[in-house]
C-alpha cells in the first residue's frame, strides 16, 4: 500500500494547476524589469499573478510584495512597521515571528484552549505607547483559530497595528487582509512552490524593506522575482477549497478516543482548521511517535517542521498549559487530496504503533 502523508501544515502536495503554471512562466526568457517585448511578456505574468493573489484574499494589486516565503513576509512586516513602536505577539507564534519580534518583544498568553487571551491585550496595550500587534490566524501545530476580529477591534481602540501571520488559512478557510494592517501568506501551504510567498498591506502602509537593490516590488524587495514560483503560487490561490478535510479530522480523533481514551486532542474547544488535530499521547514521547508510524508508512510530524529538522518539545502546548504532554504530541494535518480512506488507514497505523510502543513500555 502506498504511503499516507498527513503533513500538510508542514508543506501542501503541489496542486497539478501550480505545476501547470510553473511550467509555462519557466519557458519564458525574459525578466520582468526589461522593456524589450521578452520582458514586458514576463511583467505580464507577474503583473496578473499579483492580481489574482491580491483579490483573492482582499486586498490591491499594488498593496502586494511578493517575497521568498511566510518567513521573510513576516520579518518584513514586523521589522518593517515598528520603527517607534512596541511589538506585542503571541505566545504561540511560529518561531518565525518570534525570532522577527526579537527578545525585547511583549508575549501576550494564550488560554488553555489555544486562543490570545484578548483581556491581556487589552492590559498590554494600555499599559505603553504605540504598538504593532503580531498574531496568527490559525496555529501551525494544533489548527486553533485565533478571533482575529475581536484583536482587530481591541488594536484599533489602542491605535495599534496589526499584522496577521496568516501562512496555514489558504487552501483550508476563507481569509481576508479585512481589518489587519498586514498578512503574511506562503504559497506551499496552499498547493503552490516552495520558496515564494506575500505580504499584503492595507492602502498607504509601506514598511522598510529587508533587501534593497534594484527597486522591484515598488522598492520594497529588492531582487528579481521568481517568476515560475509566483505563477504557481497564483495557480494555487484560485483552486477552490477542498470538501471533507473535517469530517476526515473528526472521524480519525473519535477513532483515536475510542481506541486509547487517556489521549488529549489539543485545541478541541476551540474553533480549529478543518484539517489539523493535535493528539497528545501520555508518557510516550513525540519523536518515537513520529519516527514509528513513519516506519508503518504514515507521514505526520510534532509541532513546526521548522528546527532543522529536529522534534522538540512544542512551546505552543505548554503555552496552552500542557506540561511534560507537551513533549508527547504529534500533529496529523490533512493535505487537500487526502484519499477518502485516510481515517481508516490511519487509524489501523495508529493502533500498531501505540500497542508496540505501549508494550515496550512495559
Amino acid at each position: 500500500m502506498s504511503r499516507l502523508y498527513l503533513d500538510a501544515n508542514a508543506t501542501e502536495p503541489m496542486r497539478p494547476e501550480a505545476v501547470s503554471a510553473m511550467a509555462e512562466a519557466l519557458a519564458l526568457p525574459g525578466n520582468p524589469s526589461s522593456v524589450h517585448a521578452e520582458g514586458r511578456a514576463a511583467r505580464r505574468v507577474l503583473e496578473e499573478a499579483r492580481e489574482v493573489i491580491a483579490t483573492r484574499f482582499g486586498a490591491r494589486g499594488r498593496d502586494l510584495v511578493f517575497t521568498s516565503g511566510g518567513t521573510e513576509a513576516n520579518a518584513l512586516a514586523i521589522r518593517g512597521l515598528a520603527a517607534g513602536r512596541r511589538v506585542l505577539l503571541g505566545a504561540t507564534e511560529h518561531p518565525a515571528v518570534l525570532a522577527a519580534a526579537g527578545p525585547d518583544a511583549d508575549v501576550i498568553p494564550v488560554l488553555g484552549d489555544g486562543t490570545l487571551d484578548l483581556a491581556a491585550l487589552e492590559a498590554a496595550l494600555v499599559s505603553g505607547g504605540p504598538a504593532l500587534v503580531a498574531v496568527m490566524a490559525a496555529n501551525n501545530e494544533t489548527g486553533v483559530l485565533h478571533p482575529v476580529e475581536s484583536i482587530s477591534e481591541t488594536c484599533r481602540r489602542h491605535g495599534a497595528l496589526l499584522h496577521v501571520d496568516a501562512v496555514q488559512m489558504p487552501g483550508r478557510l476563507p481569509f481576508t487582509l479585512g481589518a489587519a494592517d498586514s498578512m503574511a501568506l506562503s504559497a506551499h501551504k496552499m498547493g503552490g512552490p516552495k520558496g515564494v510567498g506575500a505580504l499584503l498591506l492595507r492602502p498607504g502602509l509601506d514598511p522598510a524593506p529587508l533587501l534593497t537593490g534594484g527597486g522591484q516590488e515598488s522598492g520594497r524587495r529588492g531582487g528579481t522575482e521568481a517568476l515560475p514560483a509566483i505563477a504557481g503560487f497564483a495557480a494555487a490561490a484560485a483552486c477552490p477549497l477542498p470538501e471533507g478535510l473535517a469530517a476526515m479530522r473528526d472521524a480519525i480523533e473519535i477513532g483515536v478516543k475510542a481506541l486509547a481514551p487517556e489521549v488529549i486532542i489539543a485545541g478541541s474547544g476551540a474553533p480549529r482548521l478543518p484539517n489539523t488535530t493535535s493528539l497528545i499521547l501520555p508518557g510516550v514521547a513525540a519523536e518515537t511517535q513520529v519516527i514509528a508510524l513513519d516506519l508503518g508508512g504514515v507521514a505526520v510530524s510534532a509541532g513546526a517542521a521548522c528546527s532543522s529538522g529536529k522534534v522538540r518539545q512544542s512551546h505552543v502546548l505548554a503555552a496552552m498549559g500542557y506540561g511534560a504532554e507537551a513533549a508527547c504530541a504529534i500533529r496529523v494535518s490533512l493535505p487537500w487530496n487526502a484519499p477518502e480512506d485516510t481515517p481508516a488507514r490511519f487509524l489501523a497505523a495508529w493502533e500498531v504503533m501505540r500497542g508496540r510502543l505501549i508494550a515496550h513500555r512495559r
